[in-house]
């Protein structure tokens, strides 16, 4: 099940709507807010071609909200991708997960927005310490039984191998994942050169959404700061 955002009639960058909202959550819940967001990201993102395995799928959101990712893409032909929530732990209350009904639209936005596509493979001769990253890259996963399509893997920038030193020929789908978002979070965040973080419009936006999942009766409180102003 996907988490059901309220989209609401507001003006999600305004702050001083924000602080009153944040008001009706504990101190300790804002300076945690203030923490993720200050480590979240639009420079790396996951996209997952028709995966059925919900526990995979669930892992995967996991991961990325772990490392800090905030968009996962989700191309859904002949699967619905189904999460479990055991599994999930809340994860998927914060990250953005967006679906297509083709590999080629989820392609074409990820393109759209400068991302470079990145296709994990045993063949491959780079390898994921190798990747670049000064752009931004969005990892490509497959299913666990015959992998990415050829379509994405023929639109791939990169090829990229996880080094192994076993006999198994690869990882699972959600460990393959894990590795990859950690070893490029740990990169992103030893160059400082590298504008990994989101803009600070970015995360108002981000926090005025968070905090609308966090308190109960949302729209009364809007509706009440509104009263307020109008009274000033």
């Amino acid at each position: 099940m996907y988490w059901e955002e309220k989209i609401l009639d507001i003006d999600y960058r305004d702050k001083d709507l924000y602080a009153y909202l944040a008001a009706f959550m504990t101190e300790n819940k804002r300076q945690h807010f203030a923490r993720v967001l200050a480590e979240r990201t639009r420079h790396v993102t996951v996209l997952l071609e028709d995966i059925y395995q919900e526990q995979n799928a669930s892992a995967v959101i996991r991961s990325a909200d772990c490392f800090g990712i905030q968009d996962v893409h989700v191309v859904e032909v002949n699967h619905r991708y189904n999460l479990n929530r055991k599994v999930l732990k809340g994860a998927a209350k914060w990250v953005d997960i967006h679906r297509y009904t083709s590999t080629q639209s989820a392609l074409d936005k990820l393109k759209g927005e400068g991302f470079k596509l990145v296709a994990t493979s045993p063949h491959a001769e780079m390898t994921l310490d190798e990747l670049p990253v000064n752009e931004k890259v969005a990892f490509m996963m497959g299913t666990e039984s015959t992998g990415l399509t050829d379509q994405a893997m023929e639109q791939a920038d990169y090829q990229i191998k996880i080094p192994m030193y076993g006999f198994t020929e690869s990882f699972n789908l959600s460990v393959s994942t894990a590795l990859c978002l950690n070893t490029i979070a740990t990169k992103l965040r030893k160059d400082e050169n590298i504008a990994w973080q989101m803009s600070e419009d970015e995360r108002q936006v981000l926090a005025m959404r968070w905090v609308l999942k966090c308190i109960r009766r949302s729209e009364l409180h809007i509706e009440n700061f509104y009263k307020n102003l109008s009274h000033k």
